[in-house]
């Protein structure tokens, strides 16, 4: 099936996310400057961040684009991707033994414009060791991720509870995604292959 939506992301959890909703995507990743502005609050930063992308993906093609972007917040305080092991740690400390928020924003350029939404889900952490900080680190998952973790891997087992969006946590609010998808005028579900002969 020819895609029907370009993906201004280079994330396989995005990807898969679509793909569970029966959108076949065009992966086209952007490189944007994804720092925070002085003040800025997190909300509006995803949403900056979400348009940005949607905006640059969007160059040279009649498809629909989507962008996305999410944030890890604690205490008011954005927790970007770890740069080493001893920032990644400081991270799982900040969250350990209390809640903290995720927010997802996503941004759909098309023909009803750019349409868009952020969800915030609220992450409950149980506190973490740091034996198991370091085991957590050296799977090599938590490198390129918001906050330091991946609630789709291993470090489910530090989560306790979850208020809100769980997709949004891996990186795309299917239920809001969908709205957005539809206005633009693309269809969902998974449509039927030709069988192969």
């Amino acid at each position: 099936m020819p895609p029907v939506l370009r993906l201004a992301s280079a994330s396989p959890r995005r990807r898969e996310l679509l793909a569970s909703i029966g959108v076949d995507v065009e992966v086209a990743p952007v490189d944007i400057d994804e720092t925070p502005r002085s003040g800025e609050p997190p909300a509006d930063y995803v949403a900056r961040l979400a348009r940005a992308k949607a905006e640059a993906g969007g160059v040279g093609t009649r498809l629909p684009t989507l962008g996305s972007d999410t944030a890890v917040v604690v205490a008011g305080r954005i927790l970007g991707k770890p740069r080493d092991r001893r920032h990644a740690g400081e991270m799982l400390a900040a969250l350990s033994g209390g809640w903290h928020e995720v927010l997802t924003a996503v941004a759909v350029s098309g023909p009803s414009g750019m349409l868009e939404a952020c969800v915030t889900t609220r992450v409950a952490m149980r506190a973490i060791g740091e034996a198991e900080m370091a085991a957590y680190w050296a799977t090599g998952e938590p490198a390129d991720k918001a906050g330091g973790y991946a609630i789709q891997g291993h470090a489910a087992i530090f989560v306790e509870r979850i208020e809100g969006s769980h997709s949004a946590v891996v990186g795309l609010p299917l239920f809001e995604t969908a709205e957005l998808l539809e206005r633009q005028g693309i269809a969902l579900w998974p449509t039927p292959r030709p069988a192969v002969s």
